[in-house]
């Protein structure tokens, strides 16, 4: 379940199109399916809906008081997602006066102002996380005389993730402690990105130190996707593994990310990843006063997977001679930690 600007999203996942019948009638939304769904219910806390139920191949959703109207979708499998059934139900007075819409009438495109996806089977009410704290374990990623990168990244992670959990954020972690979850390069970036794909997702955020010469310093936030003409590809090389591995990870992503030009979902996600990158950016920007080297996209091997939205934030330049002092700072990492919780608490529409 998500939360937007003049509706409410509901998404259950489906073993196959299926056709449908959609009412709306007496304060429900009921769909029949010609598929057979796992049975559950409960009620929901979100504008506009107060409880769903599921049994056979009826699914119906319980409106709130004053609300008559809801769109229904089937979308289709597509860029590695299953079937979904999309119900959304306008909560604003513009989109109050939407009719509802039978899911035979829609087309395989995914529903329009959509804000964030939703890659779950049935509805949530705690939104959840996955922070990634950069490398770890056989490779600390950069070193300078002031820090290590694996080090920072894990503390801001842990930071981050006590702020999110006093607002009721389910915390996913990559690494909690020196370590990587793989020896191999390769299966350490996929078992990271897996997390993203496991059960009910809202962000995905993975965090890193940049490193280059001394003059080199500043924010910068990723999404996936190809870099932009004329940029310097040893950032991504570097950070899905280095040498050769790294050349041959990013040389893959970009080969993926060349062919989602023509994913329609798959570009869905990306707007829901940019929006988070440019939440991200804002506030690490406002509360450290840093440098602001601005929301790029690029190849990252372990943001290139996750279903939902995913970004790479890069702190600062552990070779900076003035970043490089502020990050081995407690206090100045908990600036960070603050900043990087609120932009998702944002993101979230969480307070």
């Amino acid at each position: 379940m998500g939360q937007h600007d003049g509706y409410t999203r509901l998404v259950f996942d489906l073993p196959r199109t299926a056709a449908s019948q959609v009412k709306v009638a007496a304060q429900s939304v009921t769909v029949k399916l010609d598929v057979t769904l796992k049975a559950e219910q409960g009620p929901l806390s979100a504008p506009g809906v107060t409880a769903y139920a599921v049994a056979g191949g009826t699914v119906t959703v319980t409106l709130a008081k004053g609300h008559a109207q809801a769109k229904v979708s089937v979308l289709p499998p597509a860029g590695g997602q299953a079937a979904r059934l999309v119900i959304d139900v306008p909560t604003s007075v513009a989109a109050a006066q939407v009719p509802a819409t039978p899911a035979s009438a829609q087309s395989a495109v995914a529903p329009a102002a959509v804000t964030r996806p939703v890659s779950t089977a049935t509805p949530t009410l705690r939104p959840r996380v996955v922070l990634d704290a950069g490398h770890g374990g056989n490779d600390p990623g950069a070193v300078s005389r002031w820090v290590t990168e694996e080090a920072v990244t894990l503390d801001v992670a842990l930071r981050t993730r006590a702020e999110l959990l006093k607002h009721g954020v389910d915390v996913v972690m990559s690494r909690t402690a020196d370590q990587h979850l793989s020896a191999n390069k390769r299966a350490d970036l996929e078992a990271r990105s897996r997390l993203a794909n496991t059960g009910q997702v809202s962000a995905f955020v993975s965090i890193h130190i940049n490193s280059a010469g001394p003059s080199a310093q500043g924010i910068e936030t990723y999404y996936f996707g190809q870099s932009l003409a004329g940029s310097n590809r040893s950032l991504a090389v570097q950070e899905n593994g280095g040498g050769s591995v790294g050349e041959e990870l990013t040389r893959q992503a970009s080969n993926l990310a060349q062919n989602l030009l023509g994913d329609i979902l798959a570009q869905a996600k990306v707007a829901f990843s940019r929006q988070l990158a440019q939440r991200v950016q804002s506030r690490l920007i406002a509360a450290t006063g840093a440098v602001n080297r601005g929301v790029k996209t690029d190849t990252f091997y372990v943001i290139r997977n996750p279903t939902t939205p995913a970004i790479l934030v890069e702190l600062g330049f552990a070779s900076s001679p003035s970043e490089g002092p502020r990050l081995a700072q407690p206090a100045y990492r908990e600036r960070i930690a603050q900043a990087l919780a609120r932009a998702i608490l944002d993101f979230l529409n969480t307070k």
